[in-house]
């Protein structure tokens, strides 16, 4: 029995799926990572066999909790899930290991991400990185503030924060409606299929959907998106669009607004996963 099922291992594709890394995002790309692992080995355990990789917060790789150098998985895996910085994604360029994630254009270069965004009509909250002083911050763009995940309201709150944290990020509070929208190359016989706009705070007419979808192609086409990617947009009171942020991994718990994307259109998650495996491969 053990010798058929090596056989039937063997024909399997091997997913590496990478976490960790030495960010700020390591504990979320951990469990990105993890439930990349789960969501394959329940739905897709047929074709697909699953390695978990891990950066430590060192740096150091790691195949099943044993060192490793990048340049080895080439013999270890057929494809690698990326859910760490962009900078693994090179790496793995480097060594030809097709690979699924963010891509240079998620990675922290916020002023390259602008520019792209800009080219198609669309505005990113302003931000200061680091201030020295709330009054710079103020200057620049006045209450409210988003410092981290707080809402900060007033000049006294924002002057405390500046002066008891070295490195933070401050950035424009844009109020309005909040949505968010899913894309995927080459699904259903388009270049950038989008999902029905999911995840709205507020209502949204129909020539705002339609709006929101057509920005949504072009942003995926613009930043030469190759796997999935969810864009986060919020509109003002005057209607004037702005991204707030793009996520290359899906969420794939049950209960995920992904989920709810995927049913709204008669497909399940596992085949959407099974899709961006196969154009990666």
């Amino acid at each position: 029995m053990q010798e058929i099922k090596s056989k039937k291992d063997s024909v399997k594709k091997r997913v590496g799926v990478l976490r960790g890394g030495t960010g700020e995002h390591y504990h979320s790309s951990l469990r990105k990572g993890g439930d990349i692992i789960s969501h394959i080995s329940e739905n897709l355990a047929d074709k697909y066999k699953t390695i978990d990789i891990l950066i430590d917060k060192e740096g150091v790789w790691h195949l099943n909790g044993i060192p490793i150098s990048p340049a080895d998985l080439i013999h270890k895996v057929d494809l690698v899930w990326d859910t760490t910085h962009p900078s693994a994604g090179i790496i793995l360029d480097n060594f030809s290991i097709p690979n699924i994630g963010s891509g240079s254009f998620l990675g922290n270069n916020v002023d390259l991400i602008r520019k792209h965004v800009k080219s198609i009509g669309l505005n990113m909250p302003r931000q200061i990185v680091s201030p020295k002083t709330a009054r710079a911050v103020f200057e620049k763009f006045g209450a409210p503030w988003i410092v981290g995940d707080e809402l900060v309201k007033t000049f006294a709150e924002l002057i405390e924060l500046i002066e008891n944290n070295e490195n933070i990020l401050v950035e424009e509070f844009i109020a309005g409606k909040v949505a968010s929208v899913h894309s995927l190359p080459h699904f259903r016989g388009q270049d950038f299929y989008t999902f029905p706009v999911v995840n709205v705070f507020g209502i949204l007419s129909g020539e705002e959907k339609e709006k929101l979808t057509n920005l949504t192609k072009d942003l995926h086409k613009h930043i030469g998106g190759e796997h999935y990617l969810k864009s986060n947009f919020v509109l003002n009171k005057r209607g004037k669009i702005y991204l707030l942020e793009l996520d290359s991994t899906p969420n794939l718990k049950s209960y995920s607004h992904f989920a709810q994307a995927c049913e709204s259109v008669g497909a399940k998650m596992h085949q959407v996963v099974e899709h961006i495996l196969e154009k990666a491969l």
